[in-house]
């Protein structure tokens, strides 16, 4: 099965076709197709490394859809100063579906 390790919003991620996975919020339309950088591709002993990218390579994937992570809480105290501040934050993804590797 052909692998690669791609880059997108500042982490890595190791695919195959059909895996689906969550990344930061790309300014694409739900059904669009995107492409990544691609670090390192392979097939059983077969392995392209790049210096950063590996020239030639191709990750396409097919994004499924966007959301919002679960809401997590910022809360901020310090003792004997009446300082209380409560924060909620919700991360935006973009959920993608890796339809090709080529390289």
């Amino acid at each position: 099965m052909q692998q690669a390790i791609i880059r997108t919003g500042g982490r890595q991620f190791r695919v195959s076709p059909g895996s689906v996975l969550r990344v930061e919020k790309l300014p694409a339309e739900a059904g669009a197709t995107v492409n990544f950088d691609v670090l390192l591709v392979g097939q059983g002993d077969t392995v392209k490394i790049g210096k950063p990218l590996v020239a030639g390579a191709k990750v396409e994937a097919k994004v499924v859809s966007h959301g919002r992570g679960p809401k997590l809480i910022v809360y901020k105290f310090r003792k004997r100063t009446n300082y209380r501040k409560k924060q909620g934050h919700r991360q935006a993804y973009t959920e993608v579906k890796i339809t090709s590797i080529t390289g």
